[in-house]
Formats: C-alpha cells, structure tokens, sequence
C-alpha cells in the first residue's frame, strides 16, 4: 500500500518511509492513496477473533511492505503481558442492547496506550527498512495522560 502526503499527492512513499518520516517534508500527513474494500464477511470474521489478531489482521491491510511475521510479532509484543488479564480492549456489556469498548487497560491507564504500545516495535523496523545506520529520535510534545503513555 501507498501513502500520500495531504500537503503533496505527488508524493507517494510505502508505509515503513510514512512511519520513519512521520510527516512529509512539506508538513503533511501521510495518508493510504486508497482503503482497502472490506465487506461483511471480514467483519463477521475479526468478530471472532480476539484483539491480538484482529490487531494483526488489520495491520496487514495497511502495512504491506511488512512481513506477516513481523506484523504478528508487533502485535504480540504490543499487546500480550502489558494489558489487564491480556485483554486489550475488553467489551463490557451494559445490557442486552449496549456495550461499551474499555481501552484503559493498558500500562498508564490512557486509551493512548492502545496506539503507543505498537509504535516502538513499527518505529523501529521502518527506521531499519529505509534509514538503515542513521540515528532515530523520538521528539515528543505532550500533555496529560499523553505524556506517560508515551514514556511508558
């Protein structure tokens, strides 16, 4: 898959040089040049599974310069062991109509967690698939429950 910058649709780089970068010299996003076409059957089929390898199959969609192994060592090592009871995102029901979606059980308690806990393990394979040697820091300018999640 492709990413374009929203600044420059010219610029079109794969997702390992979005993540790396960041944001595009000119100051834009990266955004997929497409989204993929996804029917019911793949919903009904991730309603299945748990997060771990809805993670995985998700990621896949839009990280497809990245190996499935790599993408599913992410995913585990993002999400196994630092999550309540090794549940991510449990789904607590309300009633027999409501259910909401819990994303604080993560290691600093923030639904940031949920995004910051694979960005080290995509961080690092980009960096290694498109600036192999140099070195990469992390700059980052936060406030509130951010600040630790990202620390953690």
């Amino acid at each position: 898959m492709k990413y374009n910058s929203t600044r420059n649709s010219a610029l079109s780089v794969n997702a390992a040089r979005a993540i790396n970068d960041g944001i595009s010299k000119e100051g834009g996003l990266f955004v997929p040049t497409e989204l993929p076409k996804l029917d019911k059957d793949f919903f009904v089929k991730l309603s299945k599974m748990n997060y771990i390898d809805r993670a995985r199959e998700v990621l896949s969609l839009f990280l497809t310069d990245f190996t499935e192994e790599e993408i599913a060592a992410y995913a585990n090592g993002a999400y196994s062991g630092t999550f309540d009871n090794d549940v991510p995102a449990p789904l607590h029901r309300l009633d027999d109509n409501t259910s909401v979606l819990e994303l604080w059980h993560g290691p600093t308690c923030a639904f940031k967690d949920m995004a910051l806990q694979i960005l080290p393990y995509l961080l690092t394979t980009s960096s290694k698939k498109v600036a192999d040697g140099q070195t990469t820091v992390i700059l980052v300018a936060t406030s509130g429950d951010t600040g630790k999640a990202a620390l953690e």
